[in-house]
């Protein structure tokens, strides 16, 4: 039987619009096609987004989850990071609220890390304050 994490959608999302170190070069598409290829059968969708707004750190990629925490790469170099990036989609999959500190994340991202977002998932009544999802109260 499947887990509700089995089922869950999982979306990785990759700038596009990024430039490499060529003008004519768009690192985003050769990751898309890489992660789509390692992920096949695992769950994820990978698509590419016209502009993450990350132009100052260039190849930037969201993984997003409904009830996760959303993260959010950059300085990526589709060759070198691609084999961290399918381990963290593993990571970031197994784990029920998509939390984890910088230690459990694959070495050759700890630094390209630029944002965990927290995950919205309801509104409290009395005050109709967002609640987040978070290691402590998950």
């Amino acid at each position: 039987m499947e887990t509700g994490q089995a089922r869950q959608r999982h979306r990785i999302l990759v700038c596009t619009s990024c430039k490499g170190e060529k003008p004519d070069c768009r690192p985003g598409q050769a990751l898309i096609e890489d992660l789509r290829a390692a992920l096949t059968g695992e769950g994820f969708e990978v698509t590419g987004v016209a502009c993450m707004a990350g132009c100052g750190n260039p190849c930037t990629l969201a993984f997003q989850a409904e009830d996760k925490a959303f993260y959010l790469f950059g300085r990526l170099d589709p060759a070198r990071d691609a084999p961290g990036l399918v381990e963290f989609a593993r990571l970031y999959r197994a784990r029920a609220d998509g939390w984890s500190n910088s230690t459990e994340r694959p070495a050759s991202l700890r630094s390209k890390t630029l944002a965990r977002i927290p995950a919205f998932t309801a509104l409290r009544e009395e005050k109709d304050e967002p609640v987040f999802l978070t290691a402590a109260n998950s």
